[in-house]
């Protein structure tokens, strides 16, 4: 499984499911809300992970076709604390993809550890059992996830489904 297979999946169902949002959207948001999300968890569920899409601006619900292309968090393996590679090569993965960019260790407390990838146009935050990604998904955004989901995360391409079990 790949991030990319993943996003492109929940694009897919979103869309399907546009014009009952569309309608929420303007007789009850926070339905609207509840169905998205609920998109969201039987998207996830597939791949045995948590899917949340976010609404980082309050009128960001309205941008429809941002749905699934951007501001979406992954709970992958929450018993995970550390990543199964050093975060060195995780930041300098960082570096070869988008260049000249802030990449900062994160989260070091209680034995956990993070990195966090800083654009001018948003961020990433990446931590063992969840990745954040707080950005629009570009070529490099795509590409780099996609190394985080095989390196990180080891979901190898091609296979459906988590790591180990996630539980709500």
């Amino acid at each position: 499984m790949s991030f990319t297979h993943l996003t492109e999946d929940l694009q897919k169902e979103l869309r399907s499911n546009m014009p009952q949002i569309r309608f929420l959207l303007k007789t009850n948001p926070g339905l609207a809300f509840t169905k998205i999300t609920e998109i969201a968890t039987r998207a996830g569920k597939r791949y045995n992970m948590v899917l949340t899409l976010n609404f980082p601006q309050k009128d960001k619900i309205n941008d429809f076709d941002s749905y699934g292309t951007e501001n979406l968090s992954m709970v992958i393996d929450k018993t995970k604390k550390v990543f199964p590679i050093k975060r060195d090569l995780i930041k300098s993965k960082a570096k070869e993809i988008f260049g000249d960019i802030k990449v900062e260790d994160a989260y070091m407390y209680e034995g956990k550890e993070g990195v966090k990838v800083f654009f001018d146009f948003g961020r990433i935050d990446i931590l063992p059992h969840s990745l954040h990604v707080w950005c629009k998904f570009d070529q490099k955004v795509k590409q780099y996830c996609d190394w985080l989901f095989e390196n990180c995360y080891q979901l190898k391409p091609g296979v459906e489904g988590a790591a180990s079990e996630v539980s709500s």
